[in-house]
């Protein structure tokens, strides 16, 4: 199909590593911009299964997963990352699901009945702290947690870096997706997002440059193509912004402070008007993923 930004097949598991699969979803509509999305499957020693960024559920992926273990993870790494949970929550009561600092406060959360059970933080739980490293990124209305697999140095993000394709993408899609600063193979994170994340510069510096010295041998991004070739190098290419921002060095390299152009209020105010348009979307797609949950219990008559 032309134009299609996702990776099919869809909603299958795809092996990438050792224990390490992805599952890629339909894609999302934020800000009217096409996005695919992802899930990275891992399995831990004690043959539990993670979910990071779960996709959209269904009743034969669930029984695929549960071939390779017990589904008893749930990962929303960022704020914007929990749309699909509450199917996968219904479908696994006995998994623990955990979202970053705020989450289960939000609104739109509470409203969507979503749990979460457990926050997650800078240090790993003891649950997968043996083989998964995590770090840590906040700023103002932002937080995101990503993940790294020892075993298989294997790095998972959430919207820090997207990568998408624009020959996949219509021409204005791929014109507004080439503002935001997110086509491959220059992708970072969306415009907004670079904004908020000035608000807490030397910290974000830091986690970034703890990313980049994990010298992954894949980055899987949760938006667009994954980085499997020269990860390490790709990886601080599309960093490289967050890294000039502090006195962290990646690669041996001191990057040195700098600063960004168009900070100040109108950038901010820009970025959050751009971050409550993606919102609301994400909205949408939730309530409508609800809807079809419902129709799917209903009763036929």
């Amino acid at each position: 199909m032309p134009h299609d930004v996702a990776y099919p097949p869809l909603d299958t598991l795809k092996p990438v590593a050792d224990a390490v699969w992805i599952v890629d979803g339909n894609p999302i509509k934020a800000g009217g911009l096409p996005l695919p999305v992802r899930m990275t499957v891992v399995r831990l020693s004690t043959g539990d299964l993670l979910l990071y960024s779960p996709t959209r559920y269904t009743p034969d992926l669930q029984r695929d997963l549960e071939r390779l273990g017990p589904i008893r993870h749930l990962v929303a790494p960022n704020v914007g990352h929990w749309m699909f949970l509450g199917n996968w929550q219904r479908a696994c009561p006995g998994a623990t699901t955990w979202g970053v600092p705020g989450l289960r406060d939000r609104a739109q959360v509470r409203a969507s009945g979503v749990r979460i059970d457990r926050e997650l933080g800078s240090v790993p739980p003891p649950e997968w702290s043996r083989e998964v490293d995590q770090v840590f990124l906040q700023a103002a209305f932002f937080t995101e947690v990503d993940l790294f697999h020892r075993p298989s140095r294997t790095l998972m993000v959430a919207d820090i870096v997207l990568n998408v394709e624009g020959r996949r993408m219509p021409p204005l899609p791929r014109f507004m997706a080439g503002v935001l600063g997110i086509l491959e193979p220059d992708g970072r994170a969306p415009l907004y997002l670079r904004l908020l994340l000035r608000t807490n510069r030397r910290a974000v510096a830091e986690a970034a440059a703890r990313l980049v010295g994990f010298e992954p041998r894949r980055v899987i991004v949760s938006h667009g193509r994954v980085l499997d070739l020269d990860a390490p190098a790709r990886l601080q290419h599309s960093l490289r912004w967050l890294l000039g921002w502090g006195d962290a060095k990646a690669g041996g390299v001191d990057l040195g402070p700098r600063s960004l152009p168009g900070a100040g209020a109108i950038g901010t105010g820009l970025a959050v008007g751009v971050g409550l348009v993606l919102g609301i979307n994400l909205m949408v797609v939730a309530s409508r993923e609800r809807s079809a949950d419902r129709q799917r219990r209903a009763p036929r008559g």
